[in-house]
């Protein structure tokens, strides 16, 4: 897909002026956090289990190219093929020979965030192949045209009112007044529509939520059971996904799969979780011809001796979105790309630059709310300041923050000048705030003041209060 990051300050205003997608954004705030809290609740050895899926993930870093290549090795055994590629365009390339070499005319798809990366759908409908997406959500967001706003709940911005309307004018084979104010009626329509596609699709791709370097196995995780349809019913089965999924064992794998569902929705396993591990053997009832691994880099390997490589860790689980109140503000289209929320804010300008999306490092408070649900510990307000350094010392940031960023140093790095400054001025704010305490209207502060009140500085600055509290201390 097109990225729109660069204009991510536009797309946030948009995304504040829009009632409906306020409307849904704030059942998204006691929704997936309230469960996966009360998930946690229920797992005693949770916060160890945290600690064990992290130590696997940084094994799995350190040894990368050992694990990949015994990875490989195994799907070779069992059958099947890996492909690597080390961009978008090589994965495009890739997937479509393959559809090409079998005569493919329709795809069905599960849902897959590096399907989305490498825009796979739009490659495929350009060279005369129809791809169709078999998760309801990405099924509702392909008939609008729309990339996905959440990485697990890609339509979660929708009403069920949009999403009748949708249908209506998507299934015009349909009676036009027909009932579709019921979720249910949505799913059985939906289900009805896509049936035929699961039967006669030539390929199914379907992402990987891990690759198992002992089994050469990739694992799915869904909770509508269509990535099984997709990868038992065709001749062909594609996955796609990115160097980072791999972990050494199957133990391993139940490890991460332990905190994945707890973190995402608040389940203790998803209702279906699948191993496939190469094509259909001698005597098995169901399963493909052909099995494909396509691997993609993408850029991810040279992070790994960054200091963003931390975010490799990533297990798409969304929490860190779910509990980030930038998101829950603008929601995910805002960020402009695939992915969205605090991890997108680091790994979009990773892989997209910093020239498109210099904007996201600063769409978050630094609450660390993001750091303190992530199942795999990822320090992502470390990061995001990280980046920030970066685009200043790469002047990307406007001159306006950057001279007022320089006259903050000069005046912070000394403490004599700076208590001479800030007293006199908390004392006036504290005078001039009147009875309410607050300010509506401050000269350098309408980016504050334009959506809530600056609050009145009260009593002494913390710098008079430490130097009186010390001046106490040393008395004889």
């Amino acid at each position: 897909m097109d990225s729109t990051a660069r204009r991510f300050e536009d797309n946030a205003r948009t995304a504040l002026d829009s009632p409906t997608l306020q409307a849904a954004l704030a059942k998204l705030a006691d929704g997936f956090p309230r469960r996966r809290r009360e998930a946690a609740e229920r797992l005693p050895e949770f916060e160890e289990l945290r600690d064990a899926a992290r130590a696997i993930k940084e094994h799995v870093l350190d040894h990368l190219d050992l694990y990949l290549e015994t990875f490989e090795r195994r799907v070779t055994e069992n059958g099947g093929e890996v492909h690597w590629c080390r961009d978008a365009q090589e994965a495009r390339e890739t997937i479509l020979d393959i559809c090409r070499r079998v005569g493919a005319r329709t795809v069905t798809k599960s849902k897959t965030m590096i399907g989305e990366e490498i825009a796979i759908n739009d490659y495929l409908e350009e060279n005369g192949i129809r791809p169709v997406e078999t998760d309801l959500g990405e099924y509702i967001i392909q008939l609008r045209r729309e990339p996905p706003s959440h990485i697990i709940a890609p339509a979660i911005h929708l009403s069920l009112g949009e999403v009748a309307e949708t249908f209506r004018k998507s299934h015009t084979h349909l009676a036009p007044e027909r009932a579709l104010n019921e979720p249910d009626a949505l799913l059985a329509e939906a289900r009805a529509k896509l049936r035929p596609d699961f039967l006669t699709a030539d390929v199914g791709i379907t992402g990987a939520n891990m690759l198992i370097a002992e089994t050469g196995s990739n694992v799915l995780v869904t909770n509508e059971g269509n990535a099984d349809l997709t990868h038992t019913l065709p001749r062909v089965h594609i996955v796609i996904a990115s160097i980072e999924k791999i972990v050494p064992t199957l133990e391993d794998a139940t490890t991460v799969l332990r905190v994945l569902a707890r973190s995402a929705t608040g389940q203790d396993v998803t209702v279906y979780t699948s191993f496939c591990s190469g094509p259909r053997r001698p005597g098995d009832p169901d399963g493909p011809d052909e099995y494909h691994v396509v691997l993609l880099d993408n850029g991810r390997a040279r992070l790994l001796e960054t200091e963003f490589r931390d975010i490799l860790r990533c297990i798409r689980c969304g929490a860190c979105l779910n509990h980030c109140p930038v998101y829950r503000a603008v929601g995910g289209h805002a960020y402009g790309w695939v992915y969205s929320g605090p991890m997108g804010a680091v790994l979009i300008p990773a892989l997209l630059g910093t020239h498109e999306a210099r904007h996201l490092p600063n769409a978050s408070t630094l609450c660390g709310r993001c750091e303190s649900v992530c199942p795999m510990r990822i320090p992502l307000p470390r990061m995001l300041r990280a980046w920030r350094e970066r685009l200043h010392r790469e002047r990307r940031t406007g001159w306006l923050a950057r001279i007022g960023l320089a006259a903050w140093a000069f005046v912070a790095a000394r403490p004599r000048l700076y208590r001479r400054l800030t007293a006199p001025l908390v004392r006036a704010l504290g005078n001039l705030a009147g009875a309410r305490r607050r300010f509506r209207v401050l000269p350098f502060l309408g980016g504050w003041t334009a959506t809530r009140d600056f609050p009145a500085p009260e009593g002494e600055t913390f710098m008079t209060l430490w130097a009186e509290s010390d001046r106490g201390r040393t008395k004889p």
